[in-house]
């Protein structure tokens, strides 16, 4: 079940159904003309209203999380509003004499390659915690984001808002071992990393490389995936067999619980390298609240 904006999008810029969406994209909405939303909506959503805004004025996120836009698909969607419109407003926020894109950046693409000069939206006033929160919201409920762009963004939360994996977790819907093992793939290799954002290795197969610590060995079982077509139940069968893989084959039930409850206990990754007689055992922190937590949880636990 999905927890805090897990109730997502909906809640934060509203359910529009297609009876409502698609007058917007008539000609019933005038340039900057303000329609009020049908009044059964949940909450403040009652006060949101719907206006035509000129594509000359509005910027796109910088820091939105989402970086590659598929040709073929910005195509296709761009066929569709010439002939449909654009049936669901994006979200912005006013920057001074111009609005700046939170939520909807591939319509106002794609309607610009329509050839289309206003766009209908909703302005809204969001914190810049918000800001980033909605933007990553969108592109993950959609599905839009590639795993590294899910990963940087998840990390970008934690870095500027202080957010643990618990919180973003919680925000987003998700859970905690999900976020850890998304943040974890920002340690793969560049080359690795690449051929994620391209496409040619998955998700699933990422997640099995992270294991592979030897750098040499990570990229030529990525390359081996690409060439070999290898399924991810493949790939994994081949980390266990690779020298310098974090596997846990030579580890006893025991050290396996320890590590789970440390995992339990800081709320957060932790890994172990080793067996039950020598090893090392490593507690991930992803921002200074995060190191502050942990350090917080040691002094109670010495008392």
């Amino acid at each position: 079940m999905k927890k805090g904006l897990g109730r997502g999008l909906d809640s934060l810029f509203g359910v529009y159904g297609n009876d409502v969406t698609q007058n917007v994209s008539d000609e019933k909405v005038a340039t900057h003309e303000v329609v009020k939303m049908p009044g059964d909506l949940d909450g403040d959503l009652t006060n949101d209203v719907v206006v035509k805004l000129p594509l000359s004025e509005l910027d796109v996120n910088v820091n939105q999380p989402r970086k590659v836009f598929e040709e073929k698909a910005m195509k296709e969607l761009s066929d569709s509003i010439k002939v449909h419109g654009v049936i669901q407003p994006i979200i912005v926020v006013k920057r001074g004499e111009r609005y700046m894109i939170i939520a909807g950046e591939r319509r106002f693409r794609a309607s610009k390659i329509a050839g289309l000069t206003e766009i209908p939206s909703i302005v809204k006033e969001y914190t810049e915690s918000e800001i980033a929160e909605v933007s990553l919201l969108e592109n993950l409920q959609r599905e839009d984001l590639n795993p590294m762009e899910c990963a940087r963004a998840m990390k970008k939360l934690m870095e500027d808002f202080g957010w643990t994996q618990d919180k973003v977790a919680d925000r987003l819907g998700k859970s905690r071992p999900v976020v850890a093992n998304t943040i974890r793939l920002l340690n793969l290799e560049p080359e690795v990393i690449n051929m994620i954002e391209e496409g040619k290795i998955s998700a699933g197969h990422a997640r099995s490389l992270v294991a592979v610590t030897d750098r040499k060995a990570q990229i030529k079982l990525a390359h081996q995936v690409c060439q070999k077509k290898l399924t991810v139940r493949d790939l994994e069968k081949a980390v266990k067999g690779t020298k310098g893989s974090n596997t846990v084959s030579n580890q006893s039930v025991e050290l396996r619980e320890l590590i789970d409850n440390m995992k339990r206990v800081f709320g957060t990754k932790v890994s172990v390298l080793g067996n039950d007689n020598r090893g090392r055992i490593y507690i991930d922190y992803y921002s200074r609240a995060d190191l502050d937590r942990i350090s917080d949880l040691l002094e109670k636990m010495k008392k």
